[in-house]
């Protein structure tokens, strides 16, 4: 019998829990549907004022997608007037919120062309630039929208060098380099591992002209000595005296910078190889 009563009670929980679920779902829905219902009215409606107040308690709410809907008639119907401004800064954020970068990029910077004296011109020349940092890719994809980010900014700090946000756009640009300056080496030491040593050379030398400080200076160096090698070693016989010297001055170059090299051990093992293919004289230490 004690069994059977903590069943029952046990079975008018669960029915109590699942009526009180119901329910919930039951005022959510009608809730939903009365809300969309109001949208709808709103939508149909004539009165611009109504759905210009509509759609700021939209974007205040953090519902873009609803504000978005209502200020596109509203940049239409305000165009001339004294709230076109402040209808098209709404619509050129909803754009941004829903993640829309490329669209977003466009009105940020349609804004300062159409209000170069407004007050928000500083922060919408920022967010146009911003958008590029934002569509820039991870170091191993094309960079084109890094390098146009890089512009971008720029040419804010130069609009607007008093700015407090000169700080974070000279940051930014520093991570922007910071991801074309990976890409320059990864690409060079790709032409290495896939054997392609002319090439190699040629990219390895075009970074560290670009990226004189770069943190993969000491790398690049010794891999454009054993490229130049390696080119050489490969090339035909008329060719590899001469090619075997252009290597023999990429050592030179990474022992004067870096004479203390973690890559000394190869590097002069390799440098006294060359000096017997070349029939140089002379130690690795004392080229």
């Amino acid at each position: 019998m004690l069994a059977m009563r903590m069943c029952t009670f046990a079975e008018r929980k669960f029915l109590s829990m699942h009526k009180l679920k119901s329910i919930l779902i039951a005022l959510v829905c009608t809730v939903a549907f009365s809300s969309c219902s109001k949208f709808h009215r709103l939508m149909k409606s004539t009165d611009m004022e109504a759905k210009y107040t509509a759609a700021v308690k939209y974007f205040d709410k953090k519902d873009y997608y609803h504000a978005l809907q209502l200020l596109e008639e509203l940049n239409t119907v305000y165009r001339g007037t004294s709230k076109a401004e402040m209808t098209y800064y709404y619509y050129t954020f909803c754009t941004y919120y829903i993640d829309d970068f490329t669209l977003a990029a466009y009105h940020f910077n349609n804004f300062v062309q159409s209000y170069p004296n407004s007050k928000y011109a500083e922060e919408m020349q920022y967010m146009y630039a911003y958008c590029y940092y934002l569509d820039s890719p991870i170091a191993s994809l094309d960079q084109t929208s890094t390098i146009d980010a890089i512009d971008k900014f720029q040419i804010y700090i130069n609009k607007f060098p008093g700015s407090e946000r000169v700080a974070e756009a000279n940051k930014l640009i520093d991570e922007l380099r910071a991801k074309l300056e990976r890409k320059a080496f990864d690409n060079a030491e790709m032409y290495y591992r896939t054997e392609h040593y002319k090439a190699a050379v040629v990219a390895f030398s075009n970074a560290l002209k670009d990226y004189p400080n770069s943190q993969f200076r000491e790398k690049a160096m010794y891999l454009s000595f054993r490229s130049a090698y390696l080119y050489a070693d490969n090339s035909v016989e008329a060719k590899k005296a001469e090619r075997y010297r252009a290597a023999r001055e990429d050592y030179l170059r990474l022992i004067d910078n870096f004479p203390k090299s973690r890559y000394l051990r190869e590097a002069e093992n390799l440098y006294d190889s060359l000096l017997k293919k070349i029939g140089g004289a002379g130690t690795a230490q004392n080229p």
